[in-house]
C-alpha cells in the first residue's frame, strides 16, 4: 500500500523525499516534514516517477519556477517536445507541465517522464477531449480512466478543473475575455449542454482515491481566472476560489497533496492582495500563480509582464510562478521562447526572494557585483543566471582575450568607466575613501540551491535522442493529411 508524502509526514516520518528536499532547501528535515504534514507544501513525486530529483513549493521555501511544453496539432513532435524538456531543466525549471494537445501524447508523457529530474505535471482534461472528439461527448468514465493511466505512468502533479461549478457560469456573463481557462471552457461548455454539474467535482472523492494510490498531487485548476485586467478580482473568481478552497480540505482528509492555481491577468495594485485572499481561503496551501501579468498592451513581450507581476506574487507569499513566454496569446512556443520565459522567470522568483527577505538569497546578488566592480568578467560571466548569453553580448564588441581583463566595456569606454574611476580615487594614497573589498562567500551561504548559482544544476549532458529510446518519431499532419 502507497504512502503519500503527506501521510507520512502526519505519522512524523521524515521521508527520503523530505530529507533531500531538506537538503537542496539547506533547511533542517523536520521542518520539512511539518510544512508537508500542515499542508503548507507539497513534494510532488509520484512513486512511479524513477529519475526524479524531489523538490518542494511552499511559501516558506524558495519560490519555484514551472515551464509549460506541449505539442499541438500543428506543430512540434516528440524529438522537438524532448529538446523542449531538456531546454527547460537546463535554464532552472522546477518543474514542467505537458500540455500537449498533438499527436502521439503517451508517447511523449512517458518519455518525459522517463528522463525527467524535475516533476511532470499533466492536464488530463485535454486528453479526454482529444479522445472523446469534443467537450460535449467526454464521459465520467473516460475522465477516470485517463487520470488513473496517467498516474500510473507516473505523473507527478495534475491540473484538475473541479472547481468551476454550473452556479458559478452566469457569473462571466458581464466579463471582457469570458472564460480563458482551456480546461474552465471546456468544463463550462460540457456543463451547458448536458445541463448537469461539473462531472470532476462529482466523482472528486474518486480523484482523491486515485491520486492517493500513485501519491499524486492535485493542481486545483482556476478555470474562472481573468484574461484581462478588466475581469481580475471579479465575482467568477471569488466564487470559484471558495469552491477550491473546500476542495482542498476534502483532498487532505484523503491524504492527498494540494496546490492552488492562480490567475491570470491582475493588475499591480491587486496582486498582493490576491495571493493574500487565497492563502486565507485555502488554509494556506501553496499557491501557483500563471503570471499575473499586470498590462494586456504587449503581445510579443508577456513574459516580461507577466514576470513583473510575478515577482511581486513571489514576495507576497506565492510558492510556484508559471513561466509565460514571449509566444502567449500568439503561438506555440519552441526552444528559444522556453529559454527566455524561463529566465524571465528565474528572475521574477529570485527577485521576489530577495524582496522577502528569504535567506541567503541576496547573496548572489553581491557576489556578482563585487565581481562586476573588480572586472572580473570572467567570474561575472560564471555568476550570471544566463552566463551564455551575459558572455556573448560582452563579446560582440570586445572579444579578443585581453578584453577580459579591461577594465571598461564598450558601453563607457575606459575614460568614462564610473567603477574604474572610483577604484582610481580610492586608490589614492592621500585620498579619503577606502578602498573596496569582496566578502560574500557563497559556499557559506545559507540560501536554498535555486537561489544559488549555477542554474539548472540537473546533469543532461547524457540526454537521450529518441534513438537511443528506440522510439520512431512521429510527425504531425496537418489538413487533408
Amino acid at each position: 500500500m502507497v504512502q503519500t508524502q503527506l501521510e507520512a509526514a502526519r505519522e512524523g516520518t521524515i521521508t527520503e523525499a523530505m530529507a533531500r528536499v531538506a537538503d537542496r532547501e539547506n533547511r533542517d528535515p523536520e521542518f520539512v516534514r511539518e510544512q508537508v504534514a500542515d499542508g503548507q507544501a507539497v513534494i510532488p513525486a509520484n512513486t512511479h516517477h524513477e529519475a526524479l530529483d524531489p523538490m518542494i513549493i511552499g511559501r516558506e521555501f524558495a519560490t519555484k519556477v514551472n515551464a509549460n511544453i506541449g505539442n499541438s496539432e500543428t506543430t512540434s513532435n516528440l524529438e522537438e517536445e524532448l529538446e523542449k524538456l531538456h531546454t527547460a531543466v537546463h535554464y532552472g525549471a522546477d518543474t514542467v507541465m505537458d500540455l500537449g494537445t498533438g499527436s502521439d501524447l503517451d508517447d511523449i508523457r512517458e518519455t518525459h517522464i522517463e528522463h525527467s529530474p524535475v516533476p511532470i505535471g499533466t492536464v488530463p482534461l485535454y486528453e479526454a477531449v482529444k479522445q472523446a472528439g469534443s467537450p460535449e461527448d467526454i464521459t465520467t468514465d473516460l475522465l477516470l480512466e485517463i487520470i488513473e493511466k496517467q498516474a500510473e505512468q507516473g505523473v507527478d502533479y495534475m491540473t484538475i478543473h473541479a472547481g468551476i461549478l454550473a452556479e458559478h457560469l452566469p457569473l462571466t456573463d458581464g466579463r471582457k475575455t469570458g472564460i480563458v481557462s482551456r480546461g474552465g471552457s471546456i468544463m463550462a461548455t460540457w456543463m451547458e449542454a448536458h445541463g448537469e454539474q461539473n462531472p470532476l467535482f462529482q466523482v472528486y472523492d474518486e480523484l482523491c482515491r486515485i491520486f492517493a494510490a500513485h501519491d499524486v498531487t492535485f493542481s486545483l485548476g482556476d478555470s474562472l481566472r481573468p484574461g484581462s485586467l478588466a475581469d481580475a478580482c471579479d465575482e467568477a473568481q471569488h466564487a470559484e476560489l471558495d469552491t477550491l478552497g473546500e476542495l482542498t480540505r476534502r483532498a487532505w482528509a484523503h491524504d492527498v497533496q494540494v496546490m492552488v492555481e492562480g490567475p491570470g491577468h491582475v493588475p499591480m495594485d491587486k496582486v498582493a492582495e490576491t495571493v493574500e485572499r487565497q492563502q486565507e481561503v485555502c488554509d494556506g496551501a501553496p499557491f501557483y500563480v500563471l503570471g499575473p501579468l499586470v498590462t494586456d498592451i504587449a503581445p510579443g513581450y508577456d513574459h516580461i509582464t507577466s514576470a513583473i507581476g510575478a515577482a511581486m506574487a513571489a514576495q507576497a507569499g506565492a510558492a510556484m510562478l508559471c513561466y509565460v513566454t514571449p509566444k502567449e496569446h500568439l503561438g506555440l512556443p519552441d526552444e528559444d521562447d522556453v529559454r527566455d520565459g524561463l529566465v524571465a522567470y528565474r528572475i521574477a522568483a529570485h527577485a521576489g526572494d530577495v524582496g522577502s527577505g528569504r535567506p541567503g538569497a541576496r547573496d548572489w546578488d553581491d557576489a556578482l557585483s563585487e565581481a562586476r566592480y573588480a572586472f572580473d568578467w570572467r567570474e561575472q560571466f560564471r555568476l550570471a543566471l544566463d552566463p551564455d548569453r551575459a558572455r556573448e553580448y560582452h563579446d560582440q564588441t570586445l572579444p579578443e582575450d585581453n578584453y577580459k581583463d579591461a577594465r571598461f566595456c564598450s558601453m563607457c569606454g575606459v575614460e568614462f568607466c564610473s567603477m574604474r574611476i572610483d577604484q582610481d580615487a580610492r586608490d589614492r594614497a592621500d585620498g579619503e575613501m577606502d578602498r573596496l573589498e569582496s566578502t560574500t562567500n557563497l559556499e557559506a551561504s545559507p540560501a536554498a540551491a535555486v537561489n544559488l548559482p549555477p542554474v539548472g544544476t540537473h546533469d543532461t549532458g547524457d540526454r537521450p535522442s529518441l534513438e537511443d529510446d528506440g522510439r520512431e518519431q512521429v510527425t504531425e499532419t496537418t489538413g487533408d493529411d
